[in-house]
């Protein structure tokens, strides 16, 4: 087994490394003169079993691209199976046709990872589940569900003072699979679209918060106007403190500025993507999914059920 890093998040790589005890394979990447990307893989890869971190964040078209370029390298040096690791998988939201003569960015994505040679995907909390069909390869895909509610049970919150909040009706399901394993009271707060860019957060539904500490989830937090929205309405109902999290802290645009307003007590993301904005949001904690992207990666190598790694146990 080879497992490989873009310059994505070279950080996470290392960290599946050391949890796997193995060292992190030696790629060169860098920039010919009109900023095409070279790479050239310096390990024998012939016959191996080689897998490649690669979440495709912000910049995402030149982590896009690197990761075909690198998938493209490991094909051509004969590696007997290519894993992509994407713990963070770009385009995601961009999965169906909502309105005439627009792409399904999602697909086209997908279609490019495997006609690179991509064998298998290795994904986390995509965006819509639906897209691991649009793969014609398998796809695991994992949830960051047991790291981030691990974080939240070691916080020592009494179950009566605990409320899970689902910030729109579009993340339910999330949400109630947090308040099965928390066992804490279920909320969800009514976001209606404004604008194609805008939403308004109004009421609440379920809870209550009153006096409870709410923790609002999410998949990913981009421009966080949804979430701090949510946030908002929460804190004006009463609640005594807001959590934020969510697996991806995407974090652009206005992103740190609105968290930095709303009235939460912290935000917590993981490392599938690499967190510049810690050193802005002195609130936010980053939590490592690591060790459970390793034990998949160990799993897959080995031909084992990963079905366990799908879902959060429930006691």
């Amino acid at each position: 087994m080879k497992i490989f890093s873009g310059r994505a998040n070279p950080k996470l790589a290392e960290d599946i490394c050391s949890f796997l005890h193995l060292k992190l394979g030696r790629v060169s990447l860098g920039e010919f003169p009109d900023g095409e990307i070279q790479c050239k893989i310096e390990e024998d890869v012939r016959g191996r079993d080689v897998f490649l971190v690669q979440p495709t964040c912000p910049p995402v078209n030149n982590n896009l691209m690197e990761l075909l370029v690198m998938i493209d390298s490991c094909r051509r040096a004969s590696a007997e199976r290519i894993t992509a690791v994407i713990p963070y998988y770009g385009y995601a939201r961009q999965d169906r046709k909502d309105e005439g003569r627009v792409p399904i960015t999602a697909k086209l994505v997908a279609d490019l990872i495997t006609s690179a040679g991509a064998d298998r995907v290795l994904a986390m909390d995509l965006h819509a589940a639906q897209i691991q069909g649009f793969f014609n390869v398998p796809v695991d895909h994992l949830n960051a569900s047991p790291v981030l509610n691990h974080y939240i049970l070691s916080l020592g919150v009494p179950t009566e003072d605990l409320c899970v909040v689902s910030p729109d009706a579009g993340s339910i399901k999330r949400a109630v699979t947090h308040q099965r394993r928390l066992d804490g009271k279920l909320a969800i707060v009514d976001k209606r679209r404004t604008s194609a860019r805008e939403t308004t957060s109004k009421n609440i539904i379920g809870g209550p918060v009153e006096g409870k500490v709410a923790v609002i989830f999410d998949d990913m937090i981009s421009t966080a106007g949804s979430i701090c929205g949510a946030a908002e309405v929460v804190h004006k109902a009463g609640a005594r403190e807001i959590y934020l999290a969510a697996t991806h802290g995407v974090l652009c645009g206005p992103a740190v500025a609105r968290v930095q307003a709303a009235p939460i007590k912290e935000i917590i993301v993981t490392n599938t993507i690499p967190q510049k904005s810690q050193d802005l949001l002195k609130n936010m904690r980053v939590l490592s999914v690591a060790p459970l992207l390793g034990e998949a990666i160990k799993r897959i190598h080995n031909d084992e059920s990963i079905s366990a790694l799908f879902r959060e146990p429930v006691d």
